[in-house]
């Protein structure tokens, strides 16, 4: 296998934990609005949004890691212009 398709994989890797935790983070945060009274209340809540932010950061690497797979590792270089 090449390097694209090894990080195509990756990616597609990192999705699926992306989608697992876009559905606990706001399975837990609706767990903690709903015990309000219980004493875990607040970290529960904090770790709903613990894993909500996890998700959102994970989706914008795993997407980073598909665009690199797909059209490559594109740096800009920049064009010096000799003057003599």
């Amino acid at each position: 296998m090449s390097q694209q398709s090894n990080s195509f994989y990756k990616s597609i890797k990192y999705f699926g934990l992306t989608v697992l935790l876009m559905f606990s983070g706001p399975g837990a945060i609706y767990e903690a609005f709903k015990n309000k009274e219980h004493p875990l209340y607040l970290p529960v809540l904090i770790i709903g949004f613990i894993l909500c932010i996890g998700a959102m950061s994970l989706f914008y690497y795993s997407l980073r890691l598909m665009m690199t797979a797909i059209f490559g590792n594109k740096k800009k270089s920049r064009d010096k212009k000799t003057t003599s």
